[in-house]
């Protein structure tokens, strides 16, 4: 399955919404919607994630990428996270740097 990915910004709060599959072939999409998102100068990146249906480490590998993109003082936050996708974020520990809300 494809990968969808939007981008909007409200404010101060850009917000990314996956819907699909996010591996290493759909991570490009992703990687270029961060971009974007990062030169709004936004505070906050609310990446959501309630229609994901898949992460591969490629997915990891990006939420990375995101904390490399913004800069700093720019709160990450990964909202509608599966528990077995939030179980991978916290194993990783990248839930130290990166905020998981269930909403």
């Amino acid at each position: 399955m494809a990968l969808s990915v939007s981008l909007s910004v409200d404010g101060d709060v850009a917000v990314i919404e996956l819907a699909g599959e996010l591996d290493a072939r759909t991570a490009p999409d992703l990687h270029q919607t961060i971009e974007k998102a990062a030169t709004h100068g936004t505070t906050v990146v609310e990446i959501r994630l309630h229609q994901l249906t898949y992460m591969a480490s490629a997915g990891l590998r990006s939420l990375v990428f995101a904390q490399q993109k913004v800069s700093d003082g720019v709160v990450i936050r990964v909202v509608g996270a599966s528990e077995p996708v939030a179980r991978t974020i916290r194993t990783a520990g990248l839930d130290r740097t990166i905020t998981l809300a269930d909403e």
